[in-house]
């Protein structure tokens, strides 16, 4: 019973590990879109070269969390299918991490009056467009954080519950053996020693 409960867990687990990994790819696919914005309108490479303009930290930033997403889901998948104590103690300090930088980036915005001005400028104007649409469009924007932040909860409780069930058992214990097994073959040995 404890087998098909911890499979089911798994499954479960990789399942919302997938969802993790969509968000990060599509983030990472928006920076590239943005860093490709960004090439045509500086007219030359991003990462790079010698322009007097500052570093487009949004874009950086964005395609940072995105890989952030997808290192975790590789380490989520991992964890899951191999479901050891190491592996899974490491992939629940990495999403316990990231929720914590999310709730400091949320309190931050919510209590500080003035956030905006704790961002350095950003010369491709990046922010100023990400901020006009989700100002534009805060319901869905709403509804897809609290989703994600759900997920990336969810991930964290469903990997407790497979570190509460521990790991796989491919082996015989040896409480499967009856007492009077373990003595026959003591026995055994025992009749075929020289000192008898």
């Amino acid at each position: 019973m404890v087998r098909v409960v911890r499979s089911c867990i798994q499954s479960m687990l990789k399942l919302v590990n997938s969802v993790i990994g969509m968000a990060g790819l599509a983030m990472i696919l928006y920076s590239v879109w943005m860093i490709r914005a960004w090439q045509r309108e500086m007219g030359e490479l991003p990462f790079g070269g010698d322009f007097d303009y500052p570093a487009p930290w949004f874009i950086y930033t964005f395609l940072g969390l995105g890989v952030t997403f997808c290192v975790i889901t590789c380490s989520g998948h991992i964890a899951a299918e191999t479901a050891n104590g190491c592996c899974l103690y490491l992939y629940m300090a990495f999403v316990f991490l990231l929720l914590m930088l999310e709730a400091a980036v949320t309190v931050d915005i919510f209590l500080n009056q003035d956030w905006e001005e704790d961002f350095p400028k950003d010369p491709s104007a990046n922010f100023d467009k990400f901020k006009d649409f989700i100002r534009s469009n805060f319901e869905m924007c709403k509804w897809v954080g609290l989703s994600i932040v759900t997920i990336q909860g969810l991930s964290l409780v469903l990997a407790m519950i497979l570190k509460a069930l521990g790991p796989h058992q491919y082996y015989d214990s040896d409480e499967e053996y009856a007492p009077e097994r373990i003595g026959d073959k003591v026995d055994i040995i025992a009749s075929h020693s020289p000192i008898s």
